[in-house]
């Protein structure tokens, strides 16, 4: 007659007994656990020497497996346990592998206890992740609740129907290109109507949903909205809604769906316990999006990362510096490479040791790259990019890091697993696409993968990450300036650029002005080849209020200027004399013109017929 299996461990060892005691916590009631002492009559068939020599895992028939293979079986009758064995079983050399190992442990299990101590603290036991389900969820939201909010005051100059780049024009094209399979490919709510009262409405209704989602109502519902909510604006947003962070929220947000307790009201004292497959998804998210940063330097080949010299350029050359960006600018050029190579240590080693290590370790990485996003959060203008990483840094820790231990849930249950496993594997499978790209492998190992990532693109559940992998050296800064005769020129301010040299750089962040950023990158690139730039020209010339109000004080208020250009100026942060003297944070040189001088003809923008320069 079948019985309960049974895992027969020596008692005496203290080693032993602290694994037992993991083991019993993974396994629940699907094993029975008991000394040698006492299990040795019950089972007179097995030499007593061989309790002594290793663990005895005795099925419920009556089967005896020892050291590595019982181990295996034991934890094989867990949820999700089930690999070791089948390597075990079906993989050339992993047993002889394993039975060697094991044999070494047991050689050296009084050296093995005191590091298992080192490396897990005094109890081998998890303590639980429920508390810090909790807390990253609401961390979520509210990144959820900044990025929605500060999209809100922004959207109708950018895609709204008198912005920059309209969404309903953009759905129209798509739609007249690929017929109803642009459904797929632009996957929005806007397809029901893109009008300014719909995309404000979106923004106002994601900023709610957050709000419920820090409150607890019904997570894994108010996670599935607030993610096709912000995938309806990224569709539409084209240039303004690219960003890395944006691609970001939505892998992290879709990730978190599995993660939640499906309840209907969350507390951290009664929440079940999270999927274990979910938990892992995060944690290889943060661990890709900081791998995959440090790869894309190397492999860019870019000469600043590698002689260690990037970050002399990066404080003044990066997007929207803030008035600390200046003082970090001018530390010694030695402290400068020290801090490029420990960037590199930070994205490139600490994920690759310690997100997947033991518990302490772990513990350590988390705390490194959380205390590194607070570095690049003070001397810089991310949106909430670095408060998003820091989140998911969170599931990197567990609730013995803020004293609690989980105790029995009262109700309710997490996502089933016939559901988060396979959307697990899917995940993890496709995510290796982006991933050797940035490693610079070939697809060809991959098989079928590219094309069904392709294919998922759209939904933008799996991204590919690597900031800054080319440094920028230099600062060119576009001066947009407008007139109604085409003699007299008046410069439009912008409300976060750099503009006037003694204007002092100011934190923005979290909040993110998508029309500063671009300004950035349109620098960057030669006139023309941005779509969005030229429409902004237009609306300028077209007196769009919406767009207008996107700048800082409007040089022509109450009317739409005759003609737009742009002058490329050369910016440098001032010197400290300079600054002591004069105020100015930046010196500026004009190089030229950014592109001729334009005017509308009808509709149509038209070169001035006149030179752009003063």
């Amino acid at each position: 007659m079948a019985t309960r299996p049974v895992l027969v461990y020596d008692g005496d060892c203290g080693f032993c007994r602290r694994w037992v005691a993991r083991w019993r916590g993974a396994t629940a009631d699907a094993v029975d656990y008991e000394t040698s002492v006492d299990a040795a009559p019950r089972f007179p068939e097995i030499p007593r020497e061989r309790f002594a020599q290793a663990v005895v895992f005795v099925d419920g028939e009556g089967h005896a497996t020892f050291g590595a293979e019982a181990v295996f079986r034991a934890l094989a009758t867990a949820p999700g346990r089930a690999g070791p064995l089948w390597l075990f079983e079906h993989v050339p050399g992993f047993a002889a592998a394993s039975n060697f190992l094991y044999a070494w442990v047991a050689g050296h299990r009084p050296l093995l206890s005191r590091v298992s101590g080192w490396l897990w603290g005094p109890s081998l036991v998890p303590p639980g992740d429920r508390f810090t389900t909790w807390l990253f969820i609401r961390l979520l939201a509210v990144v959820y609740a900044i990025a929605f909010a500060s999209l809100a005051v922004q959207v109708r100059g950018l895609i709204g129907h008198d912005g920059i780049l309209p969404a309903r024009g953009w759905l129209d094209a798509v739609h007249a290109q690929l017929g109803p399979a642009g459904h797929w490919y632009v996957p929005t709510l806007f397809w029901f109507g893109a009008g300014d009262g719909a995309l404000v409405g979106l923004c106002v209704a994601g900023t709610v949903l957050a709000v419920l989602l820090f409150v607890g109502l019904a997570p894994p519902l108010t996670l599935a909205a607030l993610w096709a909510c912000y995938l309806s604006l990224v569709s539409v947003g084209q240039d303004f809604l690219s960003f890395q962070w944006d691609s970001l929220l939505l892998e992290a947000g879709f990730i978190a769906i599995f993660l939640a307790p499906w309840r209907w009201l969350s507390r951290p004292a009664s929440d079940p316990s999270p999927p274990r497959p979910a938990r892992w998804l995060v944690r290889w998210l943060v661990f890709r999006l900081m791998f995959s940063s440090a790869a894309a330097k190397l492999a860019s080949g870019d000469p600043s990362w590698r002689h260690l010299t990037a970050l002399t350029y990066h404080y003044e050359t990066q997007c929207l510096p803030p008035w600390t960006a200046w003082y970090a600018h001018h530390l010694p050029p030695a402290f400068q490479r020290f801090s490029a190579g420990s960037m590199f240590v930070i994205e490139g080693l600490v994920p690759l040791l310690c997100f997947f290590a033991p518990r302490r370790l772990r513990f350590a990485g988390a705390f490194v790259t959380i205390g590194f996003q607070l570095l690049i959060a003070l001397t810089g203008n991310y949106g909430f990019f670095n408060w998003l990483t820091i989140a998911l840094c969170v599931p990197l820790l567990d609730d013995g890091v803020f004293r609690r231990v989980s105790s029995p849930a009262a109700g309710g249950s997490s996502a089933p697993p016939w559901l988060v496993r396979p959307v697990a594997v899917l995940l993890l499978a496709l995510s290796l696409v982006p991933l050797s790209d940035v490693l610079g492998w070939k697809r060809a190992w991959l098989g079928p993968l590219p094309a069904l990532e392709r294919q998922l693109s759209p939904l933008d559940v799996v991204n590919r990450y690597g900031l800054f992998a080319v440094m920028t050296t230099r600062r060119l800064e576009i001066s947009i300036e407008v007139s109604d005769d085409g003699t007299r020129w008046r410069e439009c301010p912008f409300r976060w650029k750099p503009g006037a040299v003694t204007k002092r750089p100011a934190f923005v962040a979290p909040y993110h002005p998508r029309l500063d950023w671009q300004m950035w990158f349109a620098a960057l690139s030669e006139f023309g080849r941005d779509r969005w730039y030229l429409a902004f020209c237009r609306a300028l010339l077209q007196g769009s209020p919406s767009v207008r109000a996107l700048l800082g004080r409007d040089p022509l208020p109450g009317g739409a200027p005759r003609y737009v250009r742009g002058l490329a100026y050369d910016y440098r942060f001032s010197d400290a004399a300079t600054r002591k003297a004069t105020g100015a944070w930046w010196t500026r040189e004009l190089v030229g013109p950014y592109g001729p001088a334009l005017a509308l003809q009808g509709d149509r923008l038209v070169v001035a017929p006149f030179e752009t320069l003063p």
